[in-house]
Parts: structure tokens; C-alpha cells; sequence
């Protein structure tokens, strides 16, 4: 429902629309990761986050299906075949089941593919008048908040094996676009033409050559996204007590620096300090 609307630079690429609505962005994504680390294994995270996976796909599914009523239709933006379209229902599911492959996709797509619509955006996209904006902006700043707030809020950890999930779902679902572009004439997933704005594409070359620059770029930054975690052992979801199984010791301790030693008087007891022993 893209509205050819120019408000004399106001709603252009880093207009004050543009810059505002990123502050805002910015200040929700602290406010999203201090509220899920507050509420973590905790009853309310039982509740709270199924229930928002199921508002923000009740969401996505209407603004799914508002493009395809009648008035609305056009080939060319209809169908919901953008990598955004898929990542808002994945987004949900991950939020709603917890399932590995949600959170693994929602992780890389939302914080590149997702970010790079918000940061080269459309200036249709920007009219604060229209229930474009609301709708736009809303779930792209929900794709981006829900791995913020299941990484660094509730403590899933990404490795290896979710990179290879998310970049071999990419790579199936670019596949697939290319020859339905093709066929019907359109630029889903704008892999058979840059978009119509400014965007980082403009930099990349011309078609196909962008496309392969894409797909080595997007495997550069998603392994750089991966190795924090894979170096610090920490991969994996969360056990019951929110530490993930391969930071644990054989005692069932996290290795944070406690030591387990017996208390005087009875040896059956036992103490936690957070330094060794003395020796001597």
C-alpha cells in the first residue's frame, strides 16, 4: 500500500520523522532487554511472552492480508513473499513455542535484514498520517525486539548450528524468489532488482553480481554474530534456572568462581564462597 507522498524532506531517509522514530526504536529496545532480564524465570515470563508472540502475529496476519483486499492489490507488493513478511510469523512462533529454529532465524534476520529496512526505508514509509507507518514501523521494531529480548533478556545463547539454520533458510527462501520474480515480473526480496530508495544495495553492484555479494556478505556478518558466543562456551537455551547447560560444572554450579566447601563442625554440610579455599 506504498503512497507516492513527499512532505518537502520531512519523511526523506534521516528527515526528523526518520531520526525520531530510530530514537524511539533505541530507547524501546533497552526497555524491552531490562524488562524480559526482570521478569526471567519468573511466572510472568510464562505468560507474558506466548502472549506476545500471539498480539504480534495477530498483527502480522492483518497486515498480511490489508495489501490483498481489492483496493489495495497490486502484483507487484501484494503478496506476502519479503523477507520481512516471514519473519514476522517466525518472529511470533519463536516467541509463542520457543522452538530453536524461530529464535535462530528471528536472531540473524532481525538484527540485519530487519534493520536494514528500517534503516533505508521508503519515504512512503515514512508519513505519520498513514496506518502505513503504524503497521510498518511497529512490526519491523517487533522483529527487532523479539531477539533482543530472547538473547540478552532470557538468556538464549546462538551458535553454530542456528547460523547454519538461519543462513540455509535464507539462501532456500532466495532460491525460491528468483524464479517466482522471474515468472510474475515482480522483485520480492529485491533479488532481481535494487529497491527503488537509497539503500546499501546501491553499493554492492549491478544484478547478479549484488545477489552474490549479498549472500557472502550476509555469511560474513551472521559468522562475526556467531563466534562471541561460540568463544565464550555459552550456546544453547537456557536450562529452568536461565544458565545455559554448557556454562554449568559438574556440581550443577555456574562457573562463576564458587568453590564448594565443607562448613566446620559438620562434614555433611556444605558452603559456596566465590574464591578458593586457603591453602596452607
Amino acid at each position: 500500500m506504498r503512497r507516492n507522498l513527499d512532505l518537502g524532506g520531512v519523511n526523506e531517509q534521516f528527515g526528523p520523522i526518520h531520526l525520531g522514530t530510530l530514537a524511539v526504536t533505541v530507547v524501546l529496545c533497552a526497555v524491552v532487554i531490562i524488562l524480559a532480564r526482570r521478569i526471567r524465570n519468573t511466572a510472568a515470563e510464562q505468560y507474558a511472552v506466548p502472549a506476545a508472540g500471539w498480539i504480534l502475529l495477530f498483527f502480522s496476519l492483518i497486515w498480511t492480508g490489508l495489501p490483498m483486499l481489492p483496493e489495495n492489490w497490486t502484483l507487484q507488493e501484494s503478496l506476502p513473499l519479503h523477507y520481512s513478511d516471514l519473519l514476522r510469523v517466525i518472529a511470533a512462533v519463536a516467541l509463542i513455542t520457543r522452538a530453536r529454529w524461530a529464535i535462530a532465524i528471528s536472531y540473524y534476520w532481525g538484527l540485519t535484514l530487519n534493520t536494514q529496512a528500517m534503516l533505508t526505508p521508503h519515504h512512503s514509509q515514512l508519513d505519520l498520517l498513514s496506518i502505513d507507518f503504524a503497521f510498518y514501523w511497529g512490526l519491523h521494531i517487533a522483529a527487532l525486539l523479539v531477539p533482543l529480548a530472547l538473547v540478552w533478556g532470557f538468556g538464549h545463547r546462538p551458535g553454530w548450528r542456528d547460523f547454519f539454520i538461519a543462513y540455509a533458510a535464507a539462501l532456500a527462501w532466495a532460491a525460491i524468489l528468483i524464479p517466482v520474480n522471474a515468472q510474475l515480473g515482480t522483485n520480492y526480496g529485491f533479488l532481481n532488482e535494487p529497491p527503488a530508495g537509497a539503500s546499501l544495495i546501491d553499493y554492492l553492484g549491478p544484478w547478479p553480481m549484488y545477489v552474490v555479494w549479498l549472500v557472502v556478505l550476509t555469511g560474513l556478518v551472521w559468522a562475526l554474530m556467531t563466534w562471541p558466543w561460540y568463544a565464550q562456551g555459552r550456546t544453547g537455551r537456557p536450562d529452568h534456572r536461565g544458565v545455559s547447560p554448557a556454562h554449568r560444572g559438574k556440581s550443577g554450579l555456574p562457573r562463576a568462581g564458587w568453590w564448594v566447601t565443607p562448613t566446620r563442625g559438620n562434614p555433611q554440610a556444605s558452603a559456596t564462597e566465590n574464591r578458593p579455599p586457603h591453602q596452607g
